[in-house]
């Protein structure tokens, strides 16, 4: 493989690794909350595109999109934890997994019934003519995904760093015993959990939605592939679960030009399995036990 092609590889791994690393923070977030792994998150990514499509539609500025389609997800994420996880939050965590699954088959339907099957897409932000790095070739719309991948990525240690909500999320995820009986509220510390989680979703299938359309089944595969970029980066771990999304991306974009497009999906699946077997907390497990 010649040193360009290999690039191009890259660049296009860098481009799905970072969708897959907003994803896989989505899972982490709500792990670290709940010890739940939300089967709906890929469907919180699927609405973020369908909204942009409509928003988009409706003849309203880019920016405008974007913000109404990561509020109006994140809505959907703060009912979906008022309605559906909470009223059972003391349940066991079996129970409240099987809750997302049954959550993700309902949006699914919704979306359906309202969007159609049919793929859809949007403009992108800034044009489509190609980028040129080297002897490899970016759209902007690539640029403007691990831009805002990385922009999403620094706020968020702001907010853990610097706001009360973070402070209380972070303190929730570390020992939540502790964290009541210094006042914290988990129950809405939940909900926060869940608000960001279904943003970051949202921001990652408005972003990605003029590269790769989005239909009411996209959110299906991205989920999964999100959460294997969180498991490789160590489930609970932010850091680790950018990580492991980048790293996945690459994985997937250079099997593509090493083996074959067809094994491309399932890559992310035999990741998962691998990691599950060989090291089950994750690639990055040891670096956060000695952090601690």
């Amino acid at each position: 493989m010649r040193s360009q092609q290999l690039l191009q590889f890259v660049l296009s791994g860098i481009t799905s690794g970072s969708i897959y690393a907003l994803i896989a923070l989505g899972f982490t977030l709500i792990y670290n909350s709940t010890q739940v792994i939300n089967f709906a998150q890929g469907e919180f990514v699927m609405f973020g595109g369908l909204f942009a499509v409509t928003f988009h539609q409706l003849g309203l500025p880019t920016p405008l999109v974007f913000l109404l389609s990561v509020l109006a997800v994140t809505v959907i994420g703060i009912v979906f934890e008022r309605l559906a996880i909470n009223p059972i939050k003391n349940s066991s965590v079996v129970t409240l997994i099987i809750v997302t699954i049954g959550a993700s088959i309902l949006f699914k339907s919704v979306a359906m019934i309202l969007w159609g099957r049919d793929p859809l897409t949007t403009p992108a932000f800034s044009g489509e003519k190609p980028i040129h790095i080297f002897n490899a070739t970016m759209t902007p719309q690539a640029i403007w995904v691990v831009g805002i991948t990385l922009a999403v990525v620094l706020l968020m240690q702001v907010f853990y760093k610097f706001s009360m909500a973070g402070k209380a999320m972070k303190a929730c995820s570390v020992n939540r015993t502790a964290a009541r009986l210094l006042g914290i509220n988990a129950s809405t510390t939940v909900m926060y959990s869940f608000a960001l989680s279904a943003a970051l979703g949202a921001v990652a299938g408005v972003i990605i939605t003029p590269i790769a359309m989005t239909s009411f089944t996209s959110g299906g595969v991205l989920g999964l592939k999100g959460f294997a970029g969180a498991v490789l980066g160590g489930l609970g771990n932010p850091v680790g679960a950018v990580a492991g999304g980048l790293l996945l991306g690459l994985l997937e974009s250079l099997s593509i030009g090493f083996i074959s497009s067809g094994y491309k999906d399932a890559i992310a699946f035999l990741v998962l399995l691998l990691v599950l077997f060989v090291r089950p907390n994750g690639i990055f497990s040891r670096l956060e036990k000695e952090k601690v």
